[in-house]
């Protein structure tokens, strides 16, 4: 297990411009190896074609070797995500060759980086035939730096420092079931609710004047490049809205529980036949749930995703199902007469569903050590 650490970059005039050779020609390398794989796919040959391609092209020497070198597990990288991506049943093509400004990362793994300590406001990241660049260290690096990733956004750069210390997050003793929601991102068996700030919709106004603009703009303008840029700035600032709330959300939940009963939702399926898909979109259930799995694993809580069908139309008390439009807010059972939260009943219904399969879980395998040792006896 590693631990990603986030920082800011300030570059000088020299090392951004060396940053974007950089960026070019690991992108030039990629299409090179790319051109290559369709005579002979064999990995070995395409790690070492990038010898051969530093003495056709002797530029790539200004780009330090193991940041080149990743560009041939970045290659076969993609190539496993596509070969996963047909595997589920997708339609997929070929990889296409980067165009120009497409690269927005470099890596640097294991070795040519060293983060200097100093007194003042700015340490200094050293980087092999790039320099010294200031980095806004906010806190302590724990354990050894394994790989530097470095970013460049819209208006900014970041160093995403990789290291193999453990991510640690102490757990709580409380048992919980989550309904997941739009409005009411997060609903519990006892009723409590989170609400989502809804993101998206409050810049929505923003993005459609700042996409008006831009589609008036001239093709290749100063003005179009302009709006583009703040486009892309906005877009950016709610994607990190977002990532906090999720993260401050997770955080809180490991922290308060041992045990976490949750919805296995089928995000994508749900995204195309809903009439509601873009609010969907904005509340990331996806990311929520796969950080709330790292970060329990992390803690040693126990996160146990069940099946949601009709946890929504059963009831809680006698587990009568019956038919729930969307503009009921409160179930009330035709049988038993419970009126309660439509969401606090799904609730409940997950909480009591997590904890029939965690205990049938635990039952298989305490029976399997049994026999286990009844055999190496």
């Amino acid at each position: 297990m590693t631990r990603t650490y986030k920082f800011r970059l300030y570059p000088n005039y020299k090392q951004e411009k060396t940053l974007f050779i950089h960026f070019n020609l690991c992108r030039f390398t990629y299409n090179k190896l790319l051109e290559e794989l369709s005579i002979n796919n064999d990995r070995k040959h395409i790690q070492h074609h990038i010898v051969e391609l530093k003495e056709k092209y002797p530029e790539l020497k200004q780009v330090y070797a193991k940041t080149l070198q990743y560009e041939c597990y970045r290659l076969f990288s993609n190539i496993r995500a596509l070969s996963q991506s047909k595997k589920k049943g997708n339609k997929i093509g070929k990889l296409r060759f980067k165009g120009k400004n497409w690269f927005k990362t470099i890596v640097y793994s294991q070795y040519g980086f060293k983060l200097i300590q100093r007194d003042k406001r700015y340490n200094l990241l050293s980087l092999s035939k790039i320099g010294d660049i200031k980095i806004l260290q906010s806190r302590k690096i724990q354990g050894k730096i394994k790989e530097i990733i470095i970013k460049k956004n819209t208006d900014s750069w970041e160093a995403h420092i990789i290291t193999d210390a453990k991510y640690e997050i102490k757990s709580g003793d409380n048992i919980i079931g989550v309904d997941l929601g739009v409005i009411d991102f997060i609903t519990d068996n006892n009723g409590n609710k989170i609400k989502y700030p809804m993101y998206l919709n409050q810049s929505l106004n923003k993005i459609k004047k700042l996409q008006k603009k831009l589609s008036k703009n001239k093709k290749h303008s100063k003005n179009r490049y302009k709006n583009k840029i703040k486009l892309s700035k906005l877009y950016e600032h709610i994607t990190n809205q977002r990532q906090d709330f999720l993260h401050k959300i997770t955080t809180k939940l490991i922290n308060e529980n041992k045990f976490i009963g949750i919805e296995n939702l089928n995000v994508k399926q749900l995204h195309s036949i809903s009439y509601n898909a873009r609010n969907m979109n904005d509340c990331s259930w996806g990311k929520f749930v796969s950080m709330l799995d790292f970060k329990a694993e992390s803690a040693g809580c126990q996160l146990i995703k069940i099946n949601p069908k009709n946890t929504t139309r059963m009831c809680s008390k006698c587990k009568n199902i019956q038919e729930m439009k969307l503009n009921q807010r409160q179930y009330q059972c035709c049988v038993c007469d419970l009126l309660i939260d439509r969401d606090t009943n799904a609730a409940i219904n997950i909480l009591n569903r997590a904890m029939e399969y965690g205990t049938a879980e635990m039952c298989s395998l305490s029976s399997m050590k049994q026999e286990d040792t009844i055999v190496s006896c």
